[in-house]
């Protein structure tokens, strides 16, 4: 199952040139199964790409009591990937001093800050992150109902006021095969201990979704072919890859 994952996150960083020789890479890994199984298979893409990278692990502890730190512990201990696990009052500043009555965008803007300061102190020059192929559909409506414009994340995105470069390797990957392959791989997903998680714009998008695929099975792959052939937010292949693992 993971051979599958893989041949999706190859075919990304190829298509994308997500990755060159000398990188150190950052993985963003909350606990949850996406970034578990991203951490995973960039762990695999070192022994076949022909690009010599290195790899670090980093995880932005915001500071909820719920946060199951022993468990996120064994994980990084059972990968064999060397990790970093950054203390933030993330939660606080946005629960009990800002008092945010819609959270999620602004802990992400704090969170993303977090992740691209520690990275760049580890000496890292890209950060990866484990968004699929659902978030980028998810992230496509969300921004055409909320905040009427059209537009989802890049697969790669090059911040030049910290001279670090995000790439996403899992655009390719269905929410539905990522579950599959955590299942298979026996990933137990971390809780991050939010007390917003599940009860967000994002849920309510992603069960639109869900609704909509009862009458149209092909809405997803609709949506996506839809988003590349529009080539929003660089998402032109800039290369046609190599065959895929």
């Amino acid at each position: 199952m993971l051979q599958k994952i893989l041949s999706r996150v190859r075919k990304a960083v190829e298509d994308y040139d997500m990755v060159q020789d000398g990188d150190k890479i950052a993985v963003g890994v909350s606990g949850g199964k996406d970034s578990q199984l991203l951490l995973l298979a960039m762990r695999e893409l070192q022994r076949f790409l022909p690009e010599k990278f290195g790899l670090v692990a980093i995880t932005i502890d915001l500071g909820f009591d719920k946060f199951d730190k022993e468990s996120l512990l064994r994980f990084y201990e059972s990968s064999g990937v060397d990790f970093h696990i950054e203390k933030t009052n993330i939660s606080q500043i946005v629960f009990d001093i800002r008092k945010e009555p819609n959270p999620c965008s602004f802990c992400a803007n704090l969170k993303r800050g977090a992740m691209h300061n520690a990275a760049l102190r580890l000496g890292c020059n890209k950060v990866a992150f484990a968004h699929h192929m659902d978030d980028v559909i998810e992230t496509f409506l969300m921004s055409q109902i909320y905040e009427g414009r059209i537009h989802t994340f890049s697969p790669v995105t090059y911040l030049d006021r910290k001279n670090i470069t995000l790439i996403r390797p899992m655009i390719y990957a269905e929410e539905k095969l990522v579950k599959s392959a955590v299942k298979h791989l026996g990933l137990a997903p971390i809780k991050s201990g939010c007390p917003a998680d599940g009860n967000t714009k994002r849920q309510y998008i992603k069960d639109l979704i869900m609704d909509l695929s009862k009458e149209n099975k092909q809405i997803k792959s609709n949506l996506f072919g839809a988003i590349q052939r529009a080539q929003i937010c660089g998402w032109k292949p800039q290369s046609k890859g190599r065959t895929a693992v």
